[in-house]
């Protein structure tokens, strides 16, 4: 089980980092990667407050995906749309989500290099 979900979460944060290349057309890419991370974190029993960090985010991305889809279908907001701008701040929870994911993908693969250096430099114990 430790390995699917491991699995889950790296396959999530690819997907994640791949969709942030074109945010809005990549919400296809976030938005499921998201939900990947946050099943894995599950699968794999993740200390709680990974768990819900993570389900707060697929959440969040949800909320706001599905809002960019809903304005998207409706003409879009600002410009000629006829909608006002402030109806952007409805996709604000994607936004958010989005932005958070990738700062705690980025600070995870850090966190990894920097223990891989040290371990690196420490030289094998015996």
């Amino acid at each position: 089980m430790k390995r699917l979900s491991q699995t889950l979460m790296v396959a999530g944060s690819v997907a994640i980092l791949l969709g942030s290349l074109d945010p809005m057309e990549g919400s296809l890419l976030i938005l499921p990667g998201s939900g990947l991370v946050a099943l894995g974190a599950h699968l794999g029993q993740a200390d709680p407050q990974t768990t819900k960090f993570w389900l707060t985010l697929f959440v969040l991305n949800a909320v706001g995906v599905g809002e960019l889809w809903q304005l998207t279908a409706f003409g879009g907001f600002g410009g000629n749309s006829g909608h006002s701008l402030w109806w952007g701040v409805l996709i604000l929870p994607y936004v958010a989500g989005w932005v958070l994911a990738v700062a705690r993908i980025l600070a995870t693969v850090a966190e990894f290099v920097v223990t891989r250096v040290r371990s690196r430099r420490a030289g094998p114990q015996g």
